[in-house]
């Protein structure tokens, strides 16, 4: 079974809706990105895409079956992508949203989990 690790800035973070999937997973640190993407707020979740904002997450080893589980959860390849960025824990997933025509309200500090 292949390890993976995957950067993860919204609903799957610690204390949020969906943080459950990483249940069986590795918490391995907090990470920000380099001002390479823009957050925006989809309501009950948010989306990433290229921008010029940093982006706040954490980042999680994960294995094969929790890695299906979040494709099915993004919804990949329609509403999401995977793409990889570096980190200072190795090279992980980030899930990068595909529809630009939904993105209305940016989160400019670039922290889902402080969007208020």
């Amino acid at each position: 079974m292949k390890a993976h690790l995957v950067f993860v800035y919204g609903t799957l973070r610690r204390g949020e809706s969906n943080h459950h999937f990483l249940a069986r997973s590795q918490y391995l640190g907090c990470f920000e990105t380099p001002a390479e993407y823009t957050l925006y707020d989809l309501g009950d979740y948010p989306a990433v895409v290229y921008g010029s904002n940093a982006i706040c997450g954490e980042v999680y080893s994960i294995d094969d079956e929790t890695l299906n589980r979040l494709d099915k959860l993004e919804d990949v390849p329609r509403e999401y992508r995977r793409e990889a960025i570096k980190t200072p824990f190795g090279v992980a997933w980030i899930y990068l949203y595909q529809d630009s025509t939904l993105l209305k309200k940016t989160i400019l500090s670039g922290d889902w989990c402080q969007k208020a």
